[in-house]
C-alpha cells in the first residue's frame, strides 16, 4: 500500500534510534524546559479529547507502540477498569519490572499493565482478544502501515475500536527543504491522511473518522531540533538515506537556509498530525470466503 515504493525503512536502525532514546530517557536527559517527548505527550492529550466525544468503555486496552509506558497513566485515568497491555519494537524502552510498583501505585490498579517486545506487523496478542487499540504517534515508522493495521483489526473483537495518531506529508518541512536535495533521503517521507483511510478499508475497519492538523514547535537554533530529534529516537531510517551531508559547506548552507525562516527570534518545525479512528464491524464472510447469515429473533 506504501505511496511511494521506492521508500523503504531501516527495521534495524529503527531499533537502534530507540535505544538510543531509552537510554536518554533513563540518564534523565530530557528535562522539562527542553523535552524531546513534548510532541507524542500534547498529541496523547488530542487523542484523549477526543474519546471523550466516543461512548465506549473498554475492559481489554492494548497499546502498540507504547515506547516507555508514558501514555498508561492517561488510559487507566479514562478506564480505570480495564487491563492494559503494551506493545513496542525496542526491548529497553519497556518499562521495567523493578519500576512496576511505582506504576502500579500511580495507575491504581493491582494487576498494572503488561508489557510485550514484539512487531506491530504481527502481534503475539489472540484473535478478538481486545476491545480497543490505542497507537501514539507509531504508524509514521511503517513506510506501509497496512501489515500493522490488519494485524490490529485481527487482534479486537467486533465492535472494538482503534484510535491512532500518526505524522503527515508536511512534518519536518522546513528542515526537507533546507537540507539538500538528492543523494538519499534526508528525512522521512509520511503517508497522507486519504491514503492512510484507505488503509483502514482495506484491513476490515469500517467508519473510519481522520482530521488533521498543524502544530508548530519553534527551537532557539537548529542544533535543537536536531538533538529534539535524537534524542527522541527520531533520527533517520530511510535505507536510502545519505551518510553525510557534503562536509561542513553542506551543513553551513543547510543552516542557512532554515536561518530565512526566523520569525520573532525562533525558528520554526512543522508536524502535520493525523488523527483516526476506527471500529471493528461483524464480519460478512469467513476466512475461507462464505457469507456470514445472521438470524435475529423477530419482535412480536
Amino acid at each position: 500500500m506504501s505511496t511511494d515504493r521506492d521508500f523503504t525503512l531501516d527495521r534495524q536502525a529503527v531499533r537502534r534510534h530507540a535505544r538510543a532514546h531509552a537510554a536518554a530517557a533513563l540518564a534523565g536527559r530530557d528535562k522539562p524546559a527542553s523535552d524531546p517527548h513534548f510532541l507524542s505527550r500534547e498529541v496523547a492529550g488530542r487523542m484523549a479529547e477526543r474519546l471523550a466525544l466516543i461512548r465506549n468503555q473498554p475492559a481489554r486496552i492494548l497499546d502498540i507502540g507504547c515506547g516507555t509506558g508514558a501514555d498508561f497513566a492517561l488510559l487507566a485515568g479514562r478506564y480505570p477498569n480495564a487491563s492494559l497491555t503494551g506493545i513496542d519494537l525496542c526491548q529497553a524502552l519497556l518499562p521495567r519490572p523493578a519500576r512496576s510498583g511505582w506504576l502500579q501505585r500511580m495507575l491504581g490498579s493491582g494487576a498494572g499493565p503488561q508489557s510485550i517486545c514484539a512487531d506491530a506487523e504481527q502481534l503475539p496478542v489472540r484473535r478478538s482478544s481486545m476491545q480497543m487499540v490505542w497507537s501514539n504517534l507509531m504508524l509514521n515508522w511503517l513506510h506501509d502501515p497496512l501489515p500493522a493495521l490488519r494485524e490490529m483489526h485481527r487482534v479486537l473483537e467486533v465492535d472494538g475500536m482503534l484510535m491512532f495518531s500518526t505524522l503527515g506529508p508536511d512534518t519536518l518541512r522546513e528542515l526537507r527543504e533546507a537540507l539538500p536535495a538528492g543523494h538519499g533521503e534526508r528525512v522521512h517521507r509520511f503517508i497522507d491522511m486519504h491514503d492512510l483511510g484507505d488503509a483502514l478499508v482495506k484491513a476490515g475497519f469500517a467508519e473510519p473518522v481522520m482530521d488533521m492538523e498543524t502544530l508548530t514547535l519553534t527551537y532557539q537554533d537548529l542544533d535543537g531540533l536536531l538533538r529534539d530529534l535524537r534524542q527522541a529516537g527520531a533520527s533517520n531510517a530511510s535505507t536510502q538515506r545519505p551518510r553525510g551531508l557534503s562536509g561542513r559547506q553542506g551543513w553551513q548552507a543547510a543552516r542557512d537556509r532554515y536561518e530565512q525562516l526566523r520569525r520573532d527570534g525562533r525558528l520554526p518545525a512543522t508536524f502535520e498530525i493525523v488523527y483516526g479512528h476506527a471500529w471493528k464491524a461483524a464480519p460478512k464472510t469467513t476466512d475461507d470466503g462464505r457469507a456470514v447469515i445472521q438470524f435475529r429473533k423477530r419482535d412480536k
